[in-house]
């Protein structure tokens, strides 16, 4: 779990964070500089075992907990933010950061491979949304990061779902900013390139076993997109989603922020 930050070690105090998919990547390098810059911190995600592990880097801090959660189903989550507000108090960050893709083309993608990925991407983001806007309206505060993708920016092609999804993020996180404005809440989208995690080796992992390619050359056929020739790391979106939740940041509202070196200009 990366734990630098370029806000101050108190910066986040007394606030109370919650980072979805918050066992591995994009999601441990963000909760890792939200304690950092002093938050409480409640990891959630599908997989006890790996939030257990990321929990146990951050023990000695007594400001980290996790919870199971499978955030596309509703008495899932509201059972997992019942039990985070009962041990951190209420919710003042969320971080929406669960996501799953899956490739194929549009002809091939069944309706249960589209249900999913809406599920997991769009419906999941809604549902811990309305989970914590009446503990924040109720407090005057909020700060509502949802983690999208340059796929919510521009089209791919063979991931018609997963772009279908997360477009519909950016939708909702304008809407609910607007709603929102004045009540002290903000509500934006961070938008990453193709990013170092354990999604992206799965898809180079696919691509080899696919057309034969090396792994380099996989791999440089998503890095070629990113003007700098690099993949993103996930602590550079994580920055993103640190400016975007510290107090000083509240004219940022109802943004779609991209982290990709400069793919979508």
């Amino acid at each position: 779990m990366t734990g630098s930050s370029t806000l101050a070690p108190g910066a986040l105090a007394g606030l109370h964070a919650v980072v979805t998919g918050g066992g591995s990547g994009i999601g441990a390098a963000i909760a890792g500089q939200l304690l950092a810059a002093g938050a409480k911190v409640s990891l959630m995600g599908r997989d006890a075992a790996r939030l257990q592990v990321q929990a146990a880097l951050w023990a000695d801090t007594g400001r980290v907990s996790f919870s199971c959660v499978d955030v596309g189903d509703e008495a899932s989550v509201r059972q997992a933010f019942a039990a985070v507000a009962a041990h951190f108090g209420p919710v003042d960050i969320l971080a929406n950061n669960a996501g799953q893709v899956e490739t194929a083309p549009l002809q091939r993608t069944s309706l249960a491979q589209w249900q999913q990925l809406l599920n997991v991407n769009l419906t999941g983001t809604f549902l811990c949304s309305r989970e914590v806007l009446p503990g924040m309206l109720a407090n005057g505060f909020g700060r509502i990061i949802n983690v999208a993708s340059t796929a919510a920016l521009t089209g791919y092609a063979y991931v018609a779902a997963y772009c279908a999804a997360k477009h519909g993020v950016v939708g909702l996180t304008r809407a609910l900013a607007l709603e929102v404005a004045k009540r002290g809440v903000t509500v934006n989208a961070v938008c990453p390139g193709y990013t170092e995690t354990n999604i992206m080796h799965r898809a180079v992992d696919t691509l080899v076993e696919k057309t034969g390619r090396s792994v380099e050359a996989a791999r440089a056929t998503f890095t070629a997109s990113n003007p700098q020739g690099r993949l993103v790391q996930p602590a550079e979106v994580a920055q993103a989603v640190i400016w975007l939740a510290q107090r000083e940041s509240a004219a940022m509202n109802g943004q779609a922020i991209a982290v990709c070196g400069g793919e979508l200009m």
